[in-house]
């Protein structure tokens, strides 16, 4: 989930307009495989067509997501779709919430939401790992079957980074994800997953600066009910959205050549939206429009960096850097090592 420093985050979890791709959907249904016709009418009931399920190319509305959520919910009894041999019983998303809201900072309330959800699960724990000046949240998964084994870990992070960014009052800004499982059809978004994203990797983990864990919290037990209003469903969907705002802008940004980025008030107008509607839409998602230039350029200089015939020189020209060496302090801010070792690894791997 994405959430704005100005507290819009106890805003209405998903809005219209919003959606979410198919395979999440067709994922969640995965338990009621057996009960084809009972699926069925749970579709039906929260205004999802099954047909939809088919065709992988296919998004459906967040809303009618988020009542199917609730609707397997309480059909599974669980919060997780059953997808974990522990599983998550009804309450024990709010009981999680509830044990981290008086952290102080977001060390200890990851550390606290970690081990909560390891009470709970038995087939997916996950652990906070520090490592210099980065931090990972490294997975450990025994789930078998593969049809729901990725788009468990994926909701599992989704839930715990959901928390993490509602807590601080801002979006977790992710570096490098790797995922134990091959890439899936959807691929993965670096606006969710930073722009470094590698797939069949030893173990599923996300990595990102370590000095956002001294983040304080900023939330209460008074905003925690109105949080959990829409909970765990609204934090899953809401953060799975990549039909909003700020994902149109990046897409924009990112396909106009060499940095040629029109001004805010321009972009809005772009976008048919007054400067003040576009900024607080941005907000609500968990952006800035600085921000997302900033997370295009981070995008741009991996993308480089996979094309050889491009001196690292040429790389930091090209994402707007004036000196070489303003390119490598930042790039080891965003990795923990050199464009250089990082070029040399990507290369490594691909041999």
């Amino acid at each position: 989930m994405k959430t704005s420093s100005t507290g819009r985050s106890d805003e209405r979890a998903v809005r219209k307009g919003d959606s979410v791709a198919v395979y999440f959907v067709k994922a969640a249904v995965h338990r009621l495989a057996h009960a084809p016709q009972r699926a069925e009418a749970l579709l039906r009931e929260a205004g999802i067509e099954s047909a939809r399920l088919d065709d992988p190319s296919q998004r459906v509305p967040a809303e009618a997501v988020a009542r199917l959520w609730l609707l397997l919910t309480e059909e599974l009894g669980d919060e997780f779709f059953a997808f974990d041999s522990g599983g998550m019983p009804r309450g024990a998303f709010a009981i999680i919430c509830r044990s981290v809201v008086h952290e102080p900072d977001l060390r200890r309330a990851l550390r606290q939401c970690l081990s909560g959800f390891n009470l709970f699960l038995r087939d997916i724990h996950a652990h906070l790992e520090l490592r210099g000046n980065r931090a990972a949240i490294v997975l450990q998964n025994r789930i078998a079957d593969k049809a729901i084994r990725s788009v468990a870990e994926e909701i599992y992070l989704s839930m715990v980074i959901g928390v993490a960014c509602w807590l601080v009052g801002r979006r977790i800004n992710l570096d490098h994800t790797q995922f134990g499982h091959p890439q899936p059809p959807h691929g993965a978004d670096p606006l969710l997953w930073g722009p470094w994203i590698e797939f069949d990797a030893p173990r599923t983990e996300v990595e990102f600066s370590a000095a956002q864990l001294s983040l304080p919290t900023v939330r209460n037990f008074a905003s925690l009910k109105q949080f959990l209003r829409h909970a765990p469903e609204g934090v899953v969907v809401r953060f799975r959205n990549r039909a909003g705002l700020a994902a149109g802008v990046y897409r924009r940004l990112k396909a106009s050549p060499e940095l040629d980025w029109p001004s805010q008030t321009q972009m809005a107008l772009d976008v048919a939206m007054s400067e003040s509607a576009f900024r607080r839409q941005l907000e609500r998602e968990g952006f800035s429009y600085q921000a997302l230039k900033h997370e295009v350029r981070k995008a741009l200089a991996f993308d480089y960096l996979n094309d050889s015939s491009l001196s690292i020189s040429e790389i930091a020209i090209r994402c707007g850097f004036q000196e070489p060496s303003a390119f490598h302090r930042a790039f080891r801010q965003w990795t923990g090592m050199s464009p250089g070792r990082y070029r040399a690894a990507r290369t490594a791997s691909r041999d």
